[in-house]
């Protein structure tokens, strides 16, 4: 574990372990198929002994989901990899640690090599290879059903952070995707409204499960909470592996919430492993890899290099890139305060370079580029709230056609055309940017230049913060992870990025563009405001006032306790979910 967290933290040049090649050697492993494992060991399924479903309840088809094979499944994925996933967890916390004593990140040394070589990622699935629009959404069978309808080329199906991990939508989720995969979807709504599948074309599924740090409780291996994504991995490959593949399609997945290439390598490990376990042919997982935090940044190459035939991208994200920029160097000085979140777009200094280094490297390496989200829900009912608001993703649309991005994501069905005509504009008959090869010559200067951001603190900014970070978390609560809040579809990176504004600006001394100090006190008065507010407009609604409850104390907690909590979600999990 020593080894483990100082090569993640940068501290040592040891070399991969002897079982990883290096880049020679695994390119010679990628032109050899039959040398499937790399030199993994043979693994087996083992039998239930050990393992413990406590779930607070019996959901629809859940007996079809957790069967005794799944389970043995998931359970062996988790007494080979959850070991390693702790000590990855421990190599964060010390990584940070590095962080708080330096105030800076570099690249690191010992994996030049892999920057400076000349390799690229096997090359994509035909499913894969136009992903002009991808629209995100959670898996319940309404939201699948009509972004499987959407016309967008991929549907991403969010076990994540669109996600709440009650228990019901864990088994939903892997429910819908089960039956999705078998063109066999339907939902009828209370109304008596009937959704089916369309008979045409249909969105390419590709699957993001929990982030490493994630546990699902209501499942026990030898005593110990399994790691969520093992276990939203594990089912969602062991029932539709094959049938994706039999279906011309495969199993792919976005990974979230990575901090280092080391991460990636444990990833590649599992899909290797599991793809060996049930006989479904090496290289059929696909991956693309959310770089969603700072670390993960500087380590864009590596990450693809680890993921080998498995990788298929990266993605460019917004909310959660700044909550990790925070949560990073949340004790390193002014230089790493930033202004209203509404302020800090992709063309701020700092977020060009992470953007432009993301194209560069993607399609250096022969993987895709792809842009971030379209969150903006059209309104039936104000025609000029709706026109300014296309405008603005029209235009961002086409920023990221123009930046060379291969596609990129909405979160509305309207949105699929907008999205579409930015980039149909500039591939014409292409299907991607592949061909695009770009020199950006970044470093981590530009990286971190954080302090060149335009853009003030206000106090629409700090009430802003409260009220949808509120709000969400009452719709979190209640187990609706994905929630409209002021036309904009929302989910846990923002309430991330909201409650880590306010603990930075509150840690510190920051004031507000009105010469007022943005401090607990005030923060805790703006809280009052707002939850007397909500009160009123959920009077009716005791469930809802009781989440509301839960929701301030919690978020008080995570906004303004001296003590950062590395994510909202695991108090949140631990505390109020059955």
């Amino acid at each position: 574990m020593v080894e483990l967290i100082e090569r993640s933290a940068g501290l040592t040049d040891l070399p991969p372990p002897a079982s990883r090649p290096r880049v020679n050697e695994w390119q010679a492993c990628r032109d050899n198929r039959a040398f499937r494992r790399c030199g993994m060991e043979e693994q087996t399924v083992n039998d239930l002994s050990g393992v413990e479903v406590r779930a607070p309840g019996n959901e629809p088809r859940q007996d079809e989901i957790l069967t005794p094979e799944a389970l043995g499944f998931v359970a062996e994925l988790q007494r080979t990899f959850g070991g390693r996933r702790d000590e990855l967890l421990a190599a964060r916390a010390e990584r940070r640690r590095r962080i708080s004593q330096t105030g800076t990140l570099d690249f690191l040394d010992e994996t030049r090599d892999v920057r400076e070589s000349d390799w690229q990622v096997a090359p994509a699935p035909v499913p894969l290879q136009d992903r002009r629009v991808e629209i995100t959404g959670p898996t319940d069978a309404k939201m699948a059903i009509n972004a499987l309808n959407s016309g967008a080329r991929v549907w991403l199906a969010d076990l994540e952070d669109a996600n709440t991990p009650h228990w019901r939508n864990v088994i939903e989720g892997q429910v819908s995707l089960y039956d999705a995969h078998r063109q066999a979807l339907t939902f009828t709504s209370d109304q008596g409204k009937a959704y089916t599948l369309n008979a045409g074309d249909l969105a390419v599924p590709v699957v993001r499960p929990r982030g490493w740090h994630l546990p699902e409780k209501h499942v026990l291996v030898d005593g110990s909470a399994m790691v969520g994504a093992l276990f939203d991995f594990g089912l969602h490959f062991f029932h539709n592996a094959n049938e994706l593949l039999e279906r011309g399609l495969g199993p792919y997945y976005y990974l979230p919430k990575l901090e280092s290439h080391l991460e990636a390598r444990l990833w590649n490990d599992v899909f290797t492993h599991a793809q060996d376990v049930l006989g479904v042919p090496y290289g059929s997982v696909r991956a693309t890899v959310l770089i969603e935090t700072i670390t993960a940044a500087f380590e864009m190459d590596e990450i693809l290099f680890e993921l080998q035939e498995h990788a298929s991208g990266l993605n460019a994200g917004r909310w959660d890139y700044l909550f990790s920029v925070i949560k990073n160097f949340r004790d390193a000085g002014g230089s790493f305060v930033l202004p209203d979140r509404s302020a800090v777009t992709m063309t701020a200094p700092f977020m060009r370079a992470y953007s432009d280094l993301l194209v560069s490297t993607c399609h250096r390496r022969g993987a895709f580029a792809m842009g971030g989200m379209a969150a903006f829900i059209p309104s039936r009912r104000d025609p000029e709230v709706n026109a300014a608001a296309l405008d603005k993703v029209r235009a961002d649309k086409e920023r990221e056609a123009a930046a060379g991005y291969d596609g990129s994501w909405v979160a509305h069905p309207d949105l699929v055309p907008i999205c579409a005509a930015a980039f149909d504009a500039v591939l014409g008959s292409k299907h991607n940017q592949l061909d695009q090869k770009r020199d950006a010559s970044i470093g981590a200067a530009e990286l971190l230049d954080v302090s060149s951001t335009s853009g003030l603190v206000t106090d629409d900014g700090v009430r802003g913060n409260v009220s949808v970070a509120l709000r969400y978390l009452v719709s979190w609560l209640l187990g609706t992870g994905a929630a409209a809040i002021d036309n904009l579809m929302e989910d846990a990176a923002t309430a991330e990025i909201s409650r880590s504004q306010l603990w930075q600006w509150t840690h510190a001394g920051t004031a507000t563009d009105d010469g007022q100090p943005v401090t607990a006190e005030r923060v805790r008065t703006v809280v009052e405001e707002v939850y007397a507010e909500l009160s009123i407009a959920w009077a009716d609604q005791p469930d809802t006032i009781e989440a509301l409850d839960n929701a301030r104390a919690l978020f008080e907690r995570v906004a303004l306790d001296d003590d950062f909590v590395e994510f909202l979600t695991l108090p949140a999990y631990e505390e109020y979910v059955e």
